[in-house]
């Protein structure tokens, strides 16, 4: 009987792989934005959060050296993934010849080759967030607890680059988000969104964890429900919170060390709502959404001196109104574009705007559900 039975699954194993046709592997769309920007800087990944529960995660490309716009390229470059790239995407960053991504629902951070996103394995880190690198080891926030569960204190795990082994783990805030690395500390926005929804109130502090030990030596009290985190080149750290989405709308705050003590404290704030930024130069630009208007939703996008503090315009990008719910922003590295993540509705395809650096509409194209995280990627040396 057990060769019957074992004759029998192999040839219905036969039969399915004999059934199995291209026609069956993704293919990704294709887009023509007719925009060649021919720099060291020679495309965009983009990461698509897809909708909780519906593992639609997917990570877009676009090819600056042609001008074209990939949609979707994971499953054609990795046909051997039963299910794709997984559940909402959180974050993606290149580090080395490595593409890393965080695959929140599905607790994994996904690796790949960074010029060609095939998959070099992964590794399960429970209700990750964001990632951070420094040395050899990279660093993912995690809610530590179930998705959507109960809050207990997150975590940050230490991931040796090489093997793919999580090598170490320390305790932070309630639900970490981003984080950033100064002066070997790594700095971790805790958030407290479980908190929150549980009655307890938000979380309102950046852990700061000394690399070298790997333990957390004390926490900088700065705002609730913290989330962006990001440190400039003069090494101060940007810091937002996500409001309440009732009457607090998102803030940023800066924080500089203070030369007497040698920690970092918060030098400004700012009442206008910035929900991602990212650097050029010398500037900070921000776009914001604020939700907690009693009519309707407000837009912004502007710019932020990095060593005067001071809001250098207001009027970042012309023709904002044409996007319906700003989720991200990327400033091209050279050029000074203004690439600009609008997640639509949430629900159906995302659209990617460019701008030029004066704020000047480029192009857009249709993205994967809710575009969220971006990084550059550039020629092979």
């Amino acid at each position: 009987m057990k060769i019957k039975r074992i004759i029998w699954l192999l040839t219905l194993t036969c039969c399915l792989f004999a059934c199995r046709k291209d026609d069956d592997i993704v293919m990704p769309t294709i887009q023509d934005t007719h925009d060649q920007v021919l720099t060291e800087c020679v495309g965009l990944y983009v990461l698509c959060e897809g909708n909780m529960g519906a593992n639609k995660a997917t990570l877009d490309y676009l090819d600056l050296t042609t001008g074209q716009y990939h949609k979707n390229i994971f499953p054609s470059r990795n046909p051997h993934q039963v299910k794709e790239l997984g559940d909402v995407g959180n974050d993606v960053k290149i580090y080395g010849s490595r593409l890393w991504m965080v695959i929140n629902c599905s607790n994994k951070v996904e690796v790949c080759t960074a010029d060609s996103a095939i998959s070099l394995g992964h590794v399960d880190v429970p209700n990750c967030r964001f990632l951070a690198f420094d040395s050899c080891f990279a660093y993912v926030s995690s809610y530590v607890g179930k998705v959507g569960g109960t809050s207990v204190l997150g975590s940050v795990y230490k991931i040796d680059t090489l093997s793919l082994k999580v090598v170490g783990q320390v305790s932070v805030g309630y639900q970490p988000e981003e984080m950033a690395i100064v002066d070997g500390k790594l700095y971790v926005a805790n958030s407290g969104g479980y908190n929150a929804l549980e009655g307890k109130g938000y979380d309102h502090t950046i852990s700061v964890i000394d690399l070298n030990t790997f333990t957390e030596e004390g926490k900088i009290d700065v705002a609730p429900n913290l989330f962006r985190l990001r440190a400039d080149r003069y090494g101060q750290l940007w810091v937002t919170t996500y409001g309440d989405h009732i009457s607090t709308p998102s803030q940023l705050f800066c924080l500089q060390k203070n030369k007497s003590t040698g920690n970092m404290e918060v030098v400004q704030s700012y009442q206008t709502p910035v929900t991602d930024f990212a650097f050029r130069g010398d500037s900070l630009c921000y776009i914001g959404v604020d939700d907690t208007h009693p009519e309707a939703d407000y837009y912004g996008a502007g710019v932020i001196h990095l060593r005067t503090h001071q809001i250098m315009t207001d009027q970042l990008i012309r023709n904002l109104s044409d996007i319906e719910t700003a989720y991200g922003i990327m400033v091209h590295p050279i050029t000074g574009d203004l690439y600009v993540m609008d997640a639509t509705n949430y629900v159906s395809s995302g659209v990617l705007f460019c701008f030029d650096a004066q704020g000047n509409f480029k192009w857009k194209t249709l993205t994967g559900d809710i575009p969220g995280h971006a990084c550059w990627v550039y020629k092979q040396k």
